[in-house]
């Protein structure tokens, strides 16, 4: 199913990256349940992809403001797998050379699915339930850096660096309202 929705995703960025000047982003990140902006790579590593759009909209001569879609699948391995949706505004501040000071706003669409067993209290015992997954919104903050590999082109490949921080709400109801998280994206923007 997960590898499905991946496929998915990824076609549906590839169409919409086609479009003029849109770009396919590709990236693997580490996620943590952390205190945003205490730490920058935290341990142990728990995987993530994400694959999106940035989608063409403003541009000036030192400057790019863009909407951007994206979807994602982590595995943290204590609490859950997930997939999710995000949309984001991206502002880009250009430089000549090729740095790309890079941030964004967000907000997404979280599922997630334990990794444990789930079992529910039925007749008097305790029985293995199904796991449907709980839905979370995913409010995000992101900084951070890109390098056009060439610089004079306007469709040059961009590797890129982002620190995400970001809420999942609600965590745990009538316990923790919400948990703050942090990825580590390391990908590619390209122009297909």
């Amino acid at each position: 199913m997960y590898l499905g929705i991946c496929w998915l995703a990824f076609w549906s960025a590839s169409t919409a990256a086609a479009q003029e000047g849109n770009t396919l982003r590709i990236s693997v990140f580490n996620e943590s349940t952390s205190i945003p902006f205490t730490h920058v790579l935290n341990t142990p590593v728990h995987p993530g992809i994400q694959v999106g759009t940035d989608l063409n909209w403003k541009n000036g001569d030192h400057y790019r403001l863009y909407p951007s879609i994206s979807v994602g699948y982590l595995f943290h391995r204590d609490l859950y797998q997930a997939v999710y949706l995000n949309l984001e505004l991206g502002y880009d501040l250009q430089f000549d050379f090729g740095l790309n000071l890079k941030s964004a706003v967000g907000l997404g669409y979280l599922h997630t699915f334990n990794v444990q067993p789930e079992f529910q209290f039925e007749d008097g015992s305790y029985r293995q339930g199904k796991d449907r997954g709980n839905a979370r919104l995913m409010p995000s903050l992101s900084l951070g850096w890109g390098y056009r590999l060439q610089p004079a082109n306007p469709r040059s490949p961009e590797i890129f660096m982002m620190y995400q921080s970001w809420l999942e709400y609600p965590y745990s109801p009538g316990f923790i309202p919400l948990m703050t998280h942090t990825n580590l994206h390391l990908g590619i923007n390209i122009h297909p």
